[in-house]
């Protein structure tokens, strides 16, 4: 039979990945609308805007390296 505390750290790990992308695409949505709504008034702040696009993203790829240190540290591999 497999070990609880396994089965407990890969719930972790799909907890971070999945919450943390929750929240980026909760975060997108609104600042994708401020950034579509920037960019029709002023061509000139698209690069601003694909910046702010890209940092909810982040916050998932932070969740990813958590998940990843969890199953590969936490597990003893």
């Amino acid at each position: 039979m497999a070990d609880v505390g396994l089965g407990l750290i890969a719930i972790g790990a799909g907890l971070a990945v999945g919450l943390t992308g929750l929240g980026a695409g909760m975060a997108e949505k609104d600042v994708g609308a401020a950034a579509v709504g920037a960019i029709t008034e002023n061509e000139a702040l698209f690069g601003k805007a694909m910046i702010f696009m890209v940092l909810p993203e982040t916050i998932v790829i932070f969740g990813l390296v958590i998940a990843i240190l969890g199953i590969f540290v936490m597990s003893g591999m």
